[in-house]
């Protein structure tokens, strides 16, 4: 049988979350990080980077969690907007926004963030993040930029997590309300630099009748050094700028013919039934996007798309299909995929390297 992560208790004094699974390098990737930290990884199909093992007495392989703890923990700033399930970008509240935008007739989408996370490398699946949106400043005012939220998330409020090892991306479902609505949160690291990573969260509403995707928050992130929990304000220093407004990714870069390069697959641990640790798959496999479904074609070279698949044809019964992909250039992409049932239950979480064939 095989044991995952167990757990973490509630009352942990650290009260983490989990992590999970898309690291995948392209075949033509060449670029390495120069960065603080140890170089990545090269992922591959020959690589397994799960903290899964079949071994029932080899507990949860802590040197792969270690690695993970060490590239997702620390301060991860940049900007975040939401987005229609059109793709439209939405507008800030008019009472954040300084006077001197609506003098000049701009609008403002972006919301400059910070995301502290830390994972625990010696408690495997003790993970925490928080969110903090700052409110929108003029100029290098955002030196001086004041915090508007603040929202901390840890396993013990997950529904399921899954990760991929090294890379430092994961993927988690959460509840939103007492509706059957949950947030699918997709973490992408770049294949090529670890310390750059987008976020993408799908609000996923689930019903016997229908699946609907009801927007999806966008988040691009990179890594400015050691977990302070978010003590230190990016301001003018941020290396990201807001994006919300830039030109969306064509519908023609995702529909066609994908091959994938480097695939990890898994369910949930029947145990915990929480966590899932991906394993690599061998067997290439080949993938037609077509634009079915809803597709929410994003800036930054992002898609998300959420379908039906199987049931009775009408989308009763059948399994919701939670896609996000982020176009890497030279026909490569990067996607995370989550499998739910309709009462939200997490079946399979799949992270792909894929190829065009077009």
């Amino acid at each position: 049988t095989q044991r995952l992560a167990p757990v973490p208790n509630a009352n942990h004094q650290r009260a983490l979350l989990p992590p999970s699974p898309l690291l995948l390098r392209p075949r033509t990737s060449t670029r390495s990080s120069a960065s603080a930290r140890s170089a990545p990884r090269a992922v591959s199909p020959a690589t397994p980077t799960t903290a899964a093992t079949n071994d029932p007495d080899a507990g949860a392989q802590p040197d792969k969690w270690e690695e993970f703890a060490a590239r997702v923990s620390g301060e991860w700033d940049g900007f975040g907007a939401d987005f229609t399930v059109a793709g439209d970008p939405v507008e800030l509240p008019a009472n954040v926004v300084p006077d001197a935008y609506r003098e000049w007739g701009v609008q403002v989408f972006d919301w400059q963030t910070q995301c502290p996370t830390l994972a625990d490398p010696a408690a495997p699946g003790a993970l925490h993040y928080r969110l903090v949106r700052l409110l929108p400043t003029v100029g290098c005012e955002a030196d001086a930029a004041t915090v508007h939220t603040s929202h901390q998330r840890h396993v013990s409020s997950a529904t399921a997590f899954a990760y991929g090892g090294a890379g430092g991306s994961y993927v988690a479902t959460w509840p939103k309300g007492p509706s059957a609505v949950l947030e699918v949160e997709h973490c992408i690291c770049h294949p090529d630099n670890a310390e750059v990573r987008v976020r993408l969260v799908q609000t996923v509403a689930l019903a016997k009748d229908a699946a609907r995707l009801r927007g999806v928050k966008v988040f691009s992130e990179q890594w400015y050094g050691p977990y302070r929990n978010g003590d230190q304000l990016g301001g003018c220093a941020l290396r990201e700028s807001a994006f919300a407004a830039g030109e969306r990714l064509p519908a023609s870069e995702v529909v066609g013919q994908w091959e994938s390069a480097a695939r990890f697959s898994g369910a949930l641990d029947p145990v915990t039934g929480k966590f899932a640790g991906l394993e690599p798959d061998h067997e290439p496999r080949r993938t037609a996007r077509d634009g079915a479904g809803v597709v929410t074609l994003l800036p930054k070279q992002l898609w998300s798309s959420l379908k039906v698949s199987g049931g009775d044809g009408d989308g009763d019964d059948g399994d919701v299909v939670c896609e996000v992909g982020w176009l890497l250039g030279h026909g490569s992409a990067v996607t995370s995929t989550c499998v739910l049932s309709r009462d939200g239950d997490v079946k399979v979480n799949i992270a792909d390297c894929c190829l065009c064939e077009n």
